[in-house]
């Protein structure tokens, strides 16, 4: 027997780290970009018991949709620092060898730069930055959910930034 609250659904996710790798980029059967990102996620916490400050990384895949996944790829390299808001999402497949598979996943809603474009000649001073690389400083990247979301797809597209 269930009690008579209801919960909210709420699946939101806000993560900040840099690519591991440089950032990939696919299309889907529809001609529809994907990119795929890694993110390095670092915490850092006192441990009594050693009395000593310790780290602990996570690793973190990430989706990146639409117009968004070409900005991404053309911008991010590994080492990149990124903010990522969005939500998480399991998926369950057969492997070529017939073993199950999961994953746990981030599709992006936004992707925020954290540092300037890097520059198109190699060894350029910072000051010769072009105007629209110093205005693409912290660019945020809004991107939708994916193509198996596509019933939820349109409200979220109204929320995208």
């Amino acid at each position: 027997m269930t009690s008579g609250i209801r919960l909210p659904e709420i699946n939101l996710v806000v993560l900040s780290g840099r690519l591991t790798r440089d950032p990939e980029l696919r299309f889907i059967p529809s001609g529809r970009p994907v990119g795929r990102i890694s993110i390095a996620v670092n915490r850092r916490f006192f441990n009594k018991t050693s009395n000593e400050w310790q780290d602990e990384t996570a690793f973190v895949d990430i989706n990146v949709w639409g117009d968004a996944a070409q900005r991404v790829k053309d911008r991010l390299r590994k080492g990149s620092p990124v903010l990522v808001e969005g939500r998480l999402r399991f998926r369950q497949w057969e492997a070529k060898d017939g073993t199950k598979r999961s994953s746990l996943e981030v599709e992006a809603r936004r992707v925020q730069f954290l540092e300037t474009a890097p520059s198109a000649a190699a060894g350029q001073a910072a000051a010769a930055e072009t105007a629209a690389d110093a205005a693409a400083d912290s660019e945020s990247v809004p991107a939708t959910y994916g193509a198996a979301d596509a019933d939820a797809t349109s409200d979220l597209e109204e929320v995208a930034l």
